[in-house]
């Protein structure tokens, strides 16, 4: 019998080699000692065992710390944009999706484009989720990154050591704070994970991203590009789910294509 304190992910619908994956993400994004994440006990081929997070009210001190936190995660850097985390040859996962990975150096807007939003658009547009017109915005989006639109491209810098999969309910809150589960780790642009905060709502969210532009400081214009951070994970759930979230993209890109 398993420790009560224990939990274990089944791998369910989980490609060969997500789970794996993940773990080396999560290792990677500890190595940073910056933002908290759930300690992985063991990878097995059918799930993970990771230890169980007894979870807790989110407090005003706690998101503070989680600010501070990321910016120290991020700042540890990543050799490329879409570097996987060590040990993780060629793409790793967004949920049930391959996320590609970047096989050599490449500007931020070229990765972004090529590897974060075309993959995803083109499952979109053939379910259905994102109709000719709405996909034809998104590439021009694309087009413009490719370019190296500074508009578009600002604040990339030097990568950053993204969670890559940072929405709400990927931060837990125990009585020591925020940590951190189900990555998609990679090397990219730090305004990426603080979109993903913000697209489906955090808990003293204000709090969180105050005390990192603190630490970290933000690149002018950067709450202007929250669309166009939070297109791709947008997009992956269009891919994923279709629905609204196609719709969603769209509006996404038209107020990307705005600035």
């Amino acid at each position: 019998m398993g420790s009560a304190r224990e939990f274990l992910k089944r791998a369910g619908s989980a490609p060969p080699g997500a789970l794996a994956a993940e773990a080396a993400g999560l290792a990677w994004l500890a190595e940073a000692d910056g933002a908290a994440v759930c300690p992985v006990r063991e990878v097995r081929p059918d799930a993970l065992v990771l230890d169980r997070v007894e979870e807790v009210p989110p407090t005003a001190a706690a998101a503070e710390s989680f600010g501070r936190d990321l910016a120290t995660t991020h700042a540890a850097g990543a050799d490329r944009f879409g570097a996987p985390p060590p040990g993780v040859a060629g793409d790793t996962w967004i949920a049930s999706l391959p996320l590609p990975a970047s096989p050599a150096p490449e500007p931020w807007g070229v990765f972004y484009a090529t590897r974060r939003l075309q993959p995803y658009l083109r499952t979109a547009r053939d379910s259905g989720a994102v109709d000719a017109a709405g996909a034809a915005l998104v590439e021009r989006v694309c087009a413009r990154l490719a370019d190296g639109d500074e508009a578009l491209a600002a604040g990339a810098g030097r990568p950053a050591r993204l969670h890559g999969d940072l929405w709400s309910g990927n931060v837990l809150w125990s009585a020591d704070g925020a940590v951190l589960i189900d990555c998609a780790a990679h090397g990219g642009h730090p305004e990426t994970d603080l979109a993903m905060l913000a697209l489906f709502g955090l808990p003293h969210l204000d709090r969180v991203l105050a005390s990192y532009a603190e630490a970290a400081g933000t690149a002018d214009g950067w709450r202007e590009r929250v669309p166009l951070h939070q297109l791709h994970p947008l997009l992956v759930h269009a891919a994923l789910f279709g629905g609204g979230y196609g719709t969603q993209a769209v509006r996404a890109a038209e107020r990307a294509l705005a600035l």
